[in-house]
C-alpha cells in the first residue's frame, strides 16, 4: 500500500493550490474527491429562484466539466446506469424528455420516468441535508419538468413536430453551428448549470468550490457504508470497494484496486471478504487515484497502456526530471521554441547540469521522490509494474549519472521553423546526453517495432536509470547489430541508430573502460583502431563521390556489417577499392594515406590479423574519427578556393 500512501500525501500537499488553479483553467485538473470530469454539451443559465433565463451550446475547448458523482455513477455501465447528482444527460434531468421523443436507456424502458425520478430524489436528499442556494435553485427548476421545452425554445435542441431530429434528418451543410457538431444523438447531450445570484462572484456551478464542499460533506457523512480502519489514513472511515477508473486518460476503464470478482480468485482462497484483503476508505482512495491521474496528465510519460511518472511528495512546484526523457525534453518539455535556442550540443549538457542543480535547490535533499509505472495486466485491471521511493538527492544523483554515463552526441531531434520569408524548414537540434528510453527501443529493434516490445523495453530500462542497474546485454548488442548494417536504414535513421548504439556501449562498459566522445588518438585497442580505419575509408570515398556529384553509399558503409564480423579480411577489400577515389582527391590524398598508415602502425601484429569479430567499441572509433574528419570540411572548402591542400 506504499503507493497509495505516497499519492494520498501528494494530494494533501497539492490540493489547496491546484484545486484553486483549476478555476483559472487547466487541461485535466486535480479533482476534488467525490467528483469526476465529463464533457458537457449544453449550458443552462437560471436565476437563484430556479427560473430559466437562457441556454447555449458549449464549445469543445471549454467542455471539460467537474461534476459531483457517487461511487456507482462514477463507474456506471449496463442497461440501468446510475444518475449523477447535479449534471447529467437529458434523460435524467428533463421531466419532459419522453414527451419530445427521447429514448431512455434499455433498462428504463418499462418506466421511462425512472431516471428523472431517481435524479430528483438524489438531488432533493442532498439539498435537504447539506443545503446550498445553487443546488436549491437547480432542484426548483428541475422539478418544473420543462427543460426540454426551454432548450427547444432557445433553439439548442432541434425538433420537428415536438420530436427530436436525428442527425440524418438535416442536410450536412445545415448542421454547422448546431448540436450535431459534437453529437450524433441529441438525447445524449450533457447539461451543466450556471446559477446567477446577485453579488455571487462565481455563477458557474462546476467551478464553485462551495458547491464541491457541499457535495463532499453530504456524501462522506450522510451515505450508508461500512466504517472500519482505513489502511492508508490509519483512522476509522467509511470504506469503499468501488475505486476510481480513468487513471491514465479519459475513457480508461482499467482499475488499480478492484474486488468485484467474487467468483474467481482475486481474494478468495486467502480472505473471506474483500475488506480483509484491502481496507481503503473512499476519501483515501479518491485522493490517491485523483493525484495519480493528475500527475500522469501533467508530467508523466504515456505509450499505449504504459504510463510512468516521477514526482516529489512534498508537492514542490517544480516538475522533477522524468526518467523517460532525454535532455531536450527535461530542459524544455519538448523541442525548444525560438526563445530557447541551442547553439551547440555541449550547450545542452551544460544546461542540463544547471537544471538538475536547480532541482536540488527546489526539491531539497530530504524530500521523497517517487517513480511509479503502471500497465494493463488485463483490459479491466491495472498493475503497478514499477515503484521506487528515493530521497531527492539520491534520485537526482541517479538521473545525473544516467545522463553522464550514457551520454553521446546526438542530432536526431528536429524542430520546424520559418525563415525570414515565412518558408518552413527543419532544423536539427544537437545535444549531448542520454537518449530517451523510447528512442533506445526504436534504435535496438527498429522503427516498426511492436508496441508491446517497445513498452517492455522501456520497463527494462527503468531499473537501469533509477536503480543504477547494468544495461541488458541483449539490448546493447541489438543496437550494435543494427548500427553495423546501415544499408537497410533510412538516411535519417543511420545517424540516430549509430549515436544511440555508441551511447549504450559506453554506458554498458562504464566502470570497466572509460570512453571519451572526442577522438582518442592514443587509444591502441584493436576494435577502436579498426573503427577509425573504417571511418577514414568512408570519408575518402564520400568526398570523392561528392566531388564527382554522385550520391550513393560508400563501400565502407556497404561492407560495414561484414567488416564487424571479419575486420582483417574485409579491410583488405575496402582498402583495395579506395585507390581510384584517392586518385580523384589529388594532393589531398597524401593526408589520408598518411593517416591510414599512422592508424595501422598502432596495431600489434596479432591484433591486426586476428579473426575475432569486433565489439561495439569499433562504432565509437568509427564515429569519433569520422566526426573529426568531417569537422575539417569547412577548412577544406576554403583550401579549394585558394588552391592549397592539407
Amino acid at each position: 500500500m506504499n503507493w497509495v500512501q505516497s499519492l494520498y500525501e501528494t494530494y494533501e500537499q497539492c490540493a489547496a493550490k491546484e484545486l484553486v488553479g483549476y478555476v483559472s483553467g487547466t487541461k485535466r485538473p486535480l479533482l476534488p474527491i467525490c467528483h469526476i470530469t465529463i464533457q458537457a454539451h449544453i449550458e443552462v443559465v437560471i436565476d437563484g429562484c430556479g427560473n430559466f433565463r437562457r441556454a447555449q451550446l458549449v464549445s469543445k475547448d471549454d467542455a471539460v466539466t467537474i461534476i459531483p458523482a457517487t461511487e456507482s455513477s462514477a463507474s456506471r455501465s449496463g442497461s440501468k446506469p446510475e444518475c449523477h447528482p447535479l449534471c447529467d444527460k437529458l434523460q435524467y434531468l428533463a421531466g419532459d424528455f419522453v414527451r419530445y421523443g427521447g429514448t431512455v436507456t434499455s433498462g428504463f424502458q418499462r418506466n421511462p420516468s425512472e431516471p428523472y425520478q431517481n435524479f430528483v430524489t438524489l438531488l432533493s436528499d442532498w439539498n435537504s441535508k447539506c443545503p446550498h442556494p445553487k443546488v436549491s435553485a437547480i432542484l426548483k427548476y428541475i422539478q418544473k419538468g420543462t427543460l426540454m421545452a426551454d432548450l427547444v425554445k432557445e433553439g439548442v435542441l432541434l425538433v420537428d413536430h415536438q420530436r427530436l431530429l436525428a442527425k440524418d434528418d438535416i442536410e450536412p451543410e445545415k448542421r454547422r453551428g448546431t448540436i450535431f457538431d459534437v453529437l450524433n444523438n441529441q438525447g445524449d447531450a450533457v447539461v451543466r448549470w450556471v446559477v446567477e445570484i446577485p453579488e455571487d462572484t462565481e455563477s458557474r456551478v462546476w467551478r464553485d468550490t462551495k458547491v464541491w464542499d457541499s457535495w463532499i460533506d453530504y456524501y462522506l457523512n450522510h451515505r450508508s457504508g461500512t466504517s472500519e480502519i482505513c489502511f492508508v489514513i490509519g483512522e476509522e472511515r467509511t470504506l469503499t470497494n468501488n475505486h476510481p477508473k480513468y487513471i491514465r486518460r479519459e475513457g480508461d476503464n482499467a482499475k488499480l484496486i478492484s474486488s468485484n470478482d467474487t467468483q474467481g480468485f482475486t481474494f478468495r482462497g486467502r480472505f473471506i471478504t474483500d475488506e480483509q484483503a484491502c481496507s481503503v476508505s473512499l476519501e483515501a482512495s479518491h485522493k490517491a487515484h485523483y493525484a495519480l491521474m493528475w500527475l500522469i496528465d501533467r508530467q508523466g510519460y504515456r505509450d499505449g497502456d504504459l504510463a510512468i511518472v516521477a514526482w516529489a511528495i512534498s508537492g514542490a512546484t517544480v516538475t522533477v526530471p522524468q526518467p523517460t526523457d532525454d535532455p531536450i525534453a527535461t530542459l524544455f518539455g519538448d523541442l525548444p521554441s525560438d526563445d530557447k535556442s541551442i547553439d551547440t550540443a555541449q550547450d545542452v549538457a551544460i544546461r542540463l547540469k544547471k537544471k538538475i542543480a536547480g532541482y536540488r535547490q527546489e526539491i531539497g535533499d530530504r524530500t521523497d521522490v517517487v517513480v511509479m509505472g503502471v500497465d494493463s495486466a488485463t483490459p479491466g485491471r491495472l498493475a503497478v509494474i514499477y515503484y521506487r521511493t528515493l530521497k531527492g538527492s539520491d534520485f537526482l544523483d541517479r538521473i545525473e549519472t544516467w545522463h553522464d554515463t550514457c551520454a553521446w552526441r546526438h542530432t536526431y531531434r528536429v524542430i520546424e521553423e520559418r525563415d525570414t520569408n515565412g518558408k518552413l524548414y527543419r532544423r536539427r537540434i544537437p545535444f549531448i546526453g542520454a537518449p530517451a528510453p523510447a528512442d533506445i527501443a526504436e534504435a535496438a529493434y527498429g522503427r516498426r517495432l511492436d508496441d508491446r516490445l517497445k513498452q517492455a523495453t522501456i520497463k527494462r530500462l527503468l531499473p537501469c536509470i533509477v536503480d543504477g542497474q547494468p544495461l541488458p546485454r541483449d539490448l546493447v548488442e541489438s543496437a550494435i547489430r543494427r548500427a553495423s548494417n546501415p544499408v537497410v536504414l533510412s538516411d535519417d535513421q543511420k545517424e540516430k541508430v549509430l549515436t544511440i548504439a555508441c551511447a549504450l556501449y559506453r554506458k554498458y562498459m562504464y566502470g570497466k573502460e572509460q570512453y571519451d566522445m572526442a577522438l582518442d588518438e592514443t587509444r591502441r585497442t584493436r576494435d577502436y583502431l579498426y573503427g577509425r580505419l573504417l571511418a577514414i575509408a568512408d570519408v575518402i570515398e564520400e568526398r570523392a563521390l561528392y566531388k564527382a556529384e554522385q550520391n550513393r553509399p560508400t563501400n565502407a558503409i556497404r561492407y560495414m556489417q561484414q567488416f564487424s564480423q571479419r575486420p582483417f579480411r574485409t579491410w583488405k577489400q575496402i582498402h583495395d577499392l579506395l585507390m581510384p577515389y584517392l586518385m580523384r582527391l589529388g594532393g589531398r590524398a597524401y593526408y589520408y594515406k598518411n593517416l591510414i598508415a599512422e592508424v595501422e602502425s598502432m596495431f600489434t601484429p596479432e591484433d591486426f590479423v586476428s579473426t575475432r569479430s569486433l565489439s561495439g567499441e569499433y562504432l565509437l572509433g568509427f564515429y569519433c574519427q569520422r566526426q573529426k574528419l568531417l569537422e575539417k570540411r569547412a577548412d577544406d572548402r576554403e583550401d579549394d578556393n585558394d588552391g592549397t591542400s592539407i
